[in-house]
């Protein structure tokens, strides 16, 4: 077994290239796999335009899939922001390896959610904080609100985090990456979002609940391996490693393709806890109740909204993204000099 890594950058990237050794992998039928619908919302084609001309990835496809009921106003904020957080991702995570400016950043863009009215600020990715935060605040409930601002934090500490790591060489062993990449992926402010497009704000109690929050995690779970499955060829080619499955060939000594599986297994495992909880959640009352099951659909909804949205895009799979859909094969591109 491999061990965790902390040397120089060249160190940890030497020894993770010599794990990876074949020019290709299958990735999981997850269309089979996952049997909840996929859906798109109805307002998707002038909020995608709209959109694309503030910021390119088709934010207003993959929010169109994940927020389906939402009205255009708040769909159009769900897309700003998503849009965002994908430049967000390449920049903190690929352009930057100063921790320093990525903590200048989080200051930056915290403090514009707190006030995106009076906070003034010359940096463009704050500026759009600004811009997007703005409008939720129009209708998003305090309770949300503050999830929001919450889950964007701890993203901008784990972003931090994972720049120190990456500027050391060092790389997490796999329960601390797991513990890292929950926080990372951002879900748990999407999921923030859920409350805001249908304009309820959940009580403390039920936030707080063990089911509730078993459901987030399966949900948060299951978009992070699919991701890290769909992301991984883009990432090696930046000789990134940060990836469960580029953490598993290291830590775990796994080949490519079984750690593909292995992140598939627990993609599935995700789903079965996500089943399990969602069949004993308990009742707070009617209308509680009826908030509830708004939010645990849109939980499903983001199960299968980053699914439709990655076969679409050419953020993952290029041109090909239609062939890959079918035969569920990625080459792998070269690597980029160092």
């Amino acid at each position: 077994m491999f061990h965790p890594i902390c040397g120089s950058p060249i160190q940890t990237l030497l020894l993770f290239e010599q794990v990876t050794h074949r020019t290709e992998f299958i990735i999981p039928d997850f269309y089979n796999e996952c049997r909840y619908p996929m859906r798109l919302n109805p307002h998707c084609d002038p909020v995608s335009y709209a959109s694309a001309q503030w910021l390119s990835l088709r934010p207003g496809y993959f929010a169109s899939s994940c927020y389906p009921d939402a009205d255009a106003f708040h769909l159009k904020v769900c897309a700003d922001f998503l849009g965002w957080s994908f430049k967000m991702d390449d920049w903190l995570e690929i352009d930057r390896s100063d921790v320093n400016d990525a903590w200048g950043v989080r200051d930056c863009c915290i403090s514009a959610y707190r006030d995106p009215v009076n906070f003034q600020t010359e940096r463009y990715s704050a500026k759009m904080c600004k811009s997007y935060f703005g409008r939720f605040k129009e209708t998003g409930g305090p309770g949300c609100t503050e999830r929001f601002i919450h889950a964007m934090d701890l993203w901008f500490i784990s972003a931090a985090k994972e720049v120190d790591n990456r500027a050391k060489g060092h790389v997490d062993d796999v329960e601390s990456y797991i513990e890292l990449r929950r926080d990372l992926s951002g879900c748990k402010s999407c999921f923030a979002l859920i409350e805001f497009v249908n304009r309820i704000d959940l009580p403390d109690e039920v936030v707080s609940h063990p089911v509730i929050m078993a459901l987030e995690e399966a949900t948060n779970d299951f978009v992070s391996w699919s991701n890290d499955i769909f992301s991984y060829n883009m990432e090696q080619s930046h000789h990134s490693t940060h990836n469960l499955v580029a953490v598993l060939m290291i830590d775990q000594g796994l080949s490519l393709q079984d750690a593909v599986d292995y992140c598939g297994r627990l993609c599935n495992i995700s789903l079965q806890r996500f089943e399990e909880n969602r069949a004993i959640l308990p009742s707070w009352g009617e209308e509680v109740d009826r908030q509830v099951a708004l939010y645990v659909e849109g939980l499903q909804n983001w199960i299968t909204g980053p699914l439709q949205w990655s076969f679409v895009t050419a953020r993952y799979f290029g041109k090909d993204a239609h062939i890959v859909k079918q035969d569920r094969t990625i080459k792998l591109m070269p690597k980029r000099p160092l």
